[in-house]
């Protein structure tokens, strides 16, 4: 027998966005190989996480997916839903509005900010460092900082099993992105999540703050994004200009509603500027990196392969993300 330390993560119910809540379970098992069945549901008191009211406090923890957590002996993460005392989806578990279609096929790219006492690292006491230019994919002293947390943070997700596929510097001092793929809405949005959680963890210990919102240092400076690429069996093996198409057409009116889930603040970003569409406005291009979606450069060669929505704010909810996306890419009219 050993006792496994089972730390059961969940968002909570705060407003505009979702913050990480998280509390350990010691349970003891002869062993554990990552089994759901054997994670019982746990309580929460819902009324300090903005999820119910003191009067009727408690929520359930719904274990839904099981990662390794090497930073522990014995440890393990337990993504959790959170669900009423009978048993339904809470009102905040945007992950059971997911239509789960496998066929789906999602690559986050996720941005943030590396900062202390609220100014991103490397920059300057007062002012700011030289304008934009040399920090996007660099190397060196004074061209990127942190790189031993973005290391750290990037063992810890492949340790997990993360499906992490890339990182880099970004366009602004102190910026990183890392890349996070995964079939199926909710397990791509689940390693999204975890990575995010890794990544706050990491954090704590250096005395700093992953910044992810989409406006960190107003000015000329880009902003952060959750750049979302997508695809369905269709896109990938079939093709063709006209479904392509078709499917970029599907986002047009209801470009608002995808707004409405891909992160606060996203007015402060999304521009028409640094590398972004208006927020009041949809376009799509090939290659072009100020549009709304982005043809990837590759696609055209025989129309087949994904499309890169580029609304989403750093901040967005991936489970909301996941959502939307599906609904509109199965409502799109499919070419006869």
């Amino acid at each position: 027998m050993a006792n496994i330390k089972f730390e059961y993560i969940w968002m909570d119910g705060n407003k505009p966005e979702a913050n990480f809540r998280g509390k350990t379970k010691v349970l003891n098992l002869e062993s554990y190989d990552g089994e759901l069945d054997v994670l019982p549901e746990w309580s929460f008191d819902g009324s300090s996480t903005k999820q119910a009211e003191g009067h009727f406090s408690d929520c359930l923890l719904k274990p839904v997916a099981v990662y390794p957590d090497t930073a522990r002996i014995n440890g393990y993460i337990v993504v959790c839903e959170v669900m009423n005392p009978d048993g339904t989806p809470h009102v905040s578990n945007d992950r059971a509005t997911i239509d789960d279609d496998p066929d789906f096929w999602f690559g986050y790219e996720q941005e943030y900010v590396l900062t202390q006492n609220g100014k991103p690292l490397g920059f300057p006491e007062h002012g700011f460092p030289a304008p934009q230019g040399p920090y996007y994919c660099a190397v060196g002293h004074g061209n990127v900082v942190g790189r031993d947390i973005v290391e750290e943070h990037l063992d810890a997700c492949l340790d997990a099993g993360l499906s992490i596929t890339g990182i880099n510097a970004e366009v602004m001092l102190g910026q990183w992105e890392y890349q996070c793929f995964g079939k199926g809405g909710k397990k791509a949005a689940d390693d999204m999540f975890v990575s995010r959680y890794l990544l706050h963890r990491i954090c704590e210990q250096y005395g700093l703050v992953a910044d992810i919102h989409p406006k960190p240092v107003k000015g000329d400076w880009n902003g952060s994004g959750m750049h979302c690429n997508f695809s369905n069996s269709q896109m990938r093996e079939v093709g063709g200009k006209e479904y392509f198409m078709a499917i970029c057409e599907a986002f047009r009116p209801v470009h608002q509603e995808h707004i409405d889930v891909y992160g606060s603040s996203n007015e402060e970003r999304l521009t028409g500027l640094h590398e972004t569409q208006s927020i009041s406005e949809f376009s799509y291009g090939i290659s072009d990196r100020g549009a709304s979606i982005r043809i990837p450069i590759s696609v055209p060669k025989d129309w087949k392969g994904y499309l890169e929505d580029r609304r989403p704010a750093s901040n967005a909810n991936p489970y909301k993300v996941a959502a939307r996306i599906i609904k509109t890419v199965k409502g799109a009219a499919v070419p006869v």
